[in-house]
């Protein structure tokens, strides 16, 4: 059996909460702050400008050697200006549950990312863990650190 993983990431935001919730809890902005390379694109039709609980967020993903994939995950969970939750219910891991909370703080904002996954095959999706899954997803966060940090940088 595969191993549950998970990763953790916290980033200061320079603005007021309710311009970070607008910005993060809006499906349409993925695709800025992902790398270019996973060839992300939203796909679903009726998926809403704003997270709310039960919304289903489609999308075309290239993570491996240009491969197309669907996923398509479901907003499990919203409160709002302090958390909500996607949930991948078709795609490449045998589970993906994703916290994205925020929290007021003086000057601005503190993002928290907690992922918990899986990837199918059993030992076999540990050792593709090993090899290039877990760098790809730091990889993934790291980009989305600097885009933030890029628009930090605009507003001060």
């Amino acid at each position: 059996m595969s191993k549950v993983y998970s990763l953790k990431t916290t980033q200061f935001l320079k603005m007021p909460l309710q311009e970070a919730w607008a910005f993060f809890s809006n499906p349409a902005n993925l695709q800025e702050i992902t790398p270019k390379e996973m060839g992300f694109k939203i796909v679903s039709k009726h998926h809403g400008p704003q997270m709310y609980a039960g919304q289903i967020i489609e999308y075309k993903v290239r993570p491996v050697l240009g491969i197309p994939l669907y996923w398509m995950t479901e907003i499990t969970q919203v409160q709002p200006m302090k958390y909500f939750i996607d949930e991948q219910r078709f795609g490449p891991y045998s589970l993906w549950h994703h916290q994205h909370h925020f929290e007021a703080t003086d000057g601005g904002v503190l993002m928290t990312d907690i992922v918990h996954y899986k990837l199918p095959f059993w030992f076999l999706g540990d050792i593709a863990h090993h090899l290039f899954v877990r760098k790809q997803l730091e990889g993934i966060f790291k980009y989305r650190f600097a885009k933030v940090e890029e628009m930090n940088a605009a507003i001060s």
